[in-house]
């Protein structure tokens, strides 16, 4: 079914997606993941999560566009939606700037113009210089068992452009299980709080890198997060990597 003229429903099952969306047009999602954290306060329904929506539900939304993405959501599901008649529309990011571009075009079907945010965004990430010389990193995500971003991620894109590299970024799995113990030779262990949330005292003990806690939102989420990425990310990172 092809997007409607006219948008005035949104569900999102992307939490990255419902940000931008309500950062851009407060109101405009009706339906949402329960893992659609941002913004605070989003009074959206909740339609279960990424990976289980509950298309009845989504369904009685009524909503003129349904919002996805090529990774985070099943094709299965999205097949039932568009089979029940509902637009579905599907973002795929792979990299920062790619992920602009589709952000803009997500806006576009949703008949939003471009936000102040998005073109804050593109600014600061083309303002961005890599570090040098380049680190090597490690990015955990889950412990018990140790699991880390492998390949192809748009976490390892994001770290890329900043100038540090992903050292497993060759392995077969896109997050493969790791032991810390026997790690490629790395010069700075990044611990985001999402999925698992590490701390000082849950994570940097396992290694013998320096470490540097981060905010999970701004090494995963595409949005107006990308503008607190561009600003905190570089210093977040580089401070460690030069202890």
């Amino acid at each position: 079914m092809p997007v409607p003229g006219e948008v005035r429903r949104v569900v999102s099952l992307v939490p990255s997606l419902t940000e931008a969306v309500e950062a851009t047009a407060p109101g405009l999602v009706v339906g949402a993941t329960d893992w659609c954290t941002h913004p605070e306060g989003l009074a959206a329904e909740r339609v279960r999560g990424t990976k289980n929506p509950d298309v009845e539900r989504v369904l009685a939304l009524a909503p003129d566009l349904v919002l996805a993405n090529q990774e985070e959501n099943r094709l299965p599901d999205l097949d039932a939606l568009r089979a029940a008649g509902a637009a579905v529309y599907v973002t795929d990011i792979r990299d920062v700037d790619g992920g602009l571009v589709s952000l803009g075009r997500m806006l576009d079907a949703c008949r939003l113009t471009e936000p102040a945010w998005l073109r804050e965004a593109r600014e600061l990430w083309a303002a961005v210089r890599p570090a040098s010389p380049r680190r090597r990193v490690v990015v955990p995500i889950w412990r018990r068992p140790w699991m880390a971003v492998g390949s192809d991620t748009f976490t390892g894109a994001v770290l890329d452009r900043l100038g540090f590299d992903n050292v497993l970024a060759g392995s077969a799995e896109r997050y493969p299980r790791i032991d810390p113990a026997e790690l490629p030779p790395h010069d700075l262990v990044v611990l985001p709080d999402e999925p698992y949330l590490f701390t000082a005292d849950d994570g940097p003990e396992a290694f013998t890198a320096p470490s540097a806690l981060v905010s999970g939102r701004l090494l995963t989420w595409y949005g107006p997060s990308l503008v607190e990425a561009a600003r905190e990310l570089p210093g977040a990172l580089g401070a460690q990597a030069r202890t």
